[in-house]
Formats: C-alpha cells, structure tokens, sequence
C-alpha cells in the first residue's frame, strides 16, 4: 500500500510507515499549506491512500464527489503522536487487505469503511 500523509497525523506515524517499508510520502515535505482538494489530486496521481485528521476530507468526497485512491480519517482530536501511531498500527494489522482505495474513519476504536 503507498500513502500520502497530512500535516497534523503525526511524524511518528510518518516515521513508522517508512521505517515499516511502506511507500510514503508526507503533506508536510511536499507542501504543508496545500488545499485538501490538492491533496486527493496528489494521491489520486500516485494511487495513494490519504492519512488525515481533517474531516473535511468527508464533504470533498461525498458531498463535492471527488474521487480518491483511498481516505482514512482519524478521528483523534486528543491524541498524541504515540496513540496516534497505535491506532495506525492496529488498523493496519487487521485491515490492511479490506480498506485500499476505501473512505474510512477511526472514531471511538472503531473503523468504518465504505466504498
């Protein structure tokens, strides 16, 4: 799986995934103050799922229909880096094989995903 991730999940998050041998790149070294809009037109390009903790993925896709390779929100306001990166770890242990090119969101300890 290759992911593009946003400015605000976390650098241990963006750490982990590298360090793990995933394939990803991160919002903040491309460029910290691009619009969502720019950000699912970077990962759609590339065939990359978004990190985000920014729900205004959520209107992007469902209410203006843009498309995506992949959207995972975490809903984790109070979080920090290292329960941000368990979260990421747990999600991708057991459902690595069920959310590509999925919208999903982590609230509560539970994920939702749709098509």
């Amino acid at each position: 799986m290759k992911f593009l991730v946003d400015v605000g999940v976390s650098r241990k998050v963006e750490q982990w995934l590298v360090e793990t041998g995933y394939d990803a790149k991160t919002v903040r070294d491309i460029d910290p103050k691009a619009k969502d809009a720019e950000i699912l037109r970077l990962a759609i390009s590339e065939s990359r799922m978004v990190i985000t903790m920014d729900k205004d993925f959520g209107e992007l896709v469902y209410n203006s229909g843009l498309k995506h390779s992949g959207v995972l929100i975490l809903r984790l306001e109070d979080a920090n880096g290292d329960q941000k990166l368990e979260v990421v770890k747990k999600i991708l242990r057991d459902f690595a094989d069920k959310i590509q090119n999925r919208f999903c969101v982590f609230q509560d300890g539970r994920l939702r995903i749709k098509k």
